[in-house]
């Protein structure tokens, strides 16, 4: 008479809820976490790898992919563009203090260099252009 709950399989709407979901859905990332804890293991930075140690790499690895891809859209819209090109990539990293500063030894292909002319290139401006080195040139 007595019927024991939680016993045996589940039945109805919960059996149909217990589908398989990937760690990055449970985390609520983009970012494979499976294949980040494989990369992790197989590489052998250390016999054994936590559980939380791929989740947050690639939360960081999201976040960071992210961060690029907005600023380079943005520097892409300051150009009246549409695609990100790496040129844009390249403007957006060099201009970010922060992003300068991770990827400052990294080289981006095709990406360029940044637009700089040195002051003292420039045509100076107003009558005192003669005040300058060329008075002392004379011999």
């Amino acid at each position: 008479m007595s019927s024991i709950a939680g016993k045996g399989k589940a039945r109805g709407k919960a059996a149909a809820s217990s589908k398989a979901q990937s760690r990055s859905s449970k985390a609520g990332l983009q970012f494979p976490v499976g294949r980040l804890s494989r990369f992790l293991k197989s590489a052998k930075y250390a016999e054994r790898v936590g559980a939380g140690a791929p989740v947050y790499m690639a939360a960081v690895l999201e976040y960071l992919a992210a961060e690029v891809l907005e600023l380079a859209g943005n520097a892409a819209k300051d150009n009246h563009k549409t695609r990100i090109v790496p040129r844009y990539i390249l403007l957006a990293i060099r201009n970010d203090e922060e992003l300068n500063r991770l990827m400052g030894n990294c080289t981006i292909a095709d990406g360029g260099v940044l637009p700089n002319i040195n002051p003292l290139l420039l045509p100076s401006k107003g009558k005192g252009a003669k005040e300058g080195p060329e008075a002392s040139q004379d011999v």
